[in-house]
């Protein structure tokens, strides 16, 4: 019903920039919220920003000013600019895309792309 197709991952070194993609179709009418998570290495998937139908948007503490989520609404796409890039931003970046019910939500995912912080 909804797909979501993330780009933009690589290699990249410590201090440098990456700038994710998340391209949404099919059934978007019902959905709340959009959103990027990651799964590093050994680690649980995590809430990494998060942005809603009215533009409010949320932040990890781990990358609260260094990343920043913006949509283009004409292009049912989600961005996910990440500076200052740190070894511990290494990890797959999932898009999300939610429909919330006052007791339940309603999760769909993109496969991930990479996003790798070595020297």
């Amino acid at each position: 019903q909804v797909q979501l197709v993330e780009s933009g991952g690589g290699l990249v070194q410590p201090g440098e920039s990456l700038k994710l993609s998340c391209a949404a179709s099919g059934s978007l009418s019902s959905i709340d919220a959009m959103g990027w998570y990651r799964q590093g290495p050994g680690k649980t998937r995590d809430k990494v920003a998060t942005i809603t139908t009215g533009g409010s948007t949320n932040y990890a503490d781990s990358v609260a000013g260094r990343f920043t989520i913006s949509r283009d609404n004409a292009k049912n796409t989600v961005y996910l600019q990440m500076n200052s890039l740190k070894f511990e931003d290494t990890a797959v970046y999932y898009c999300n895309a939610a429909r919330h019910g006052p007791t339940w939500v309603i999760d769909y995912w993109g496969n991930g792309t990479l996003v790798t912080v070595s020297s």
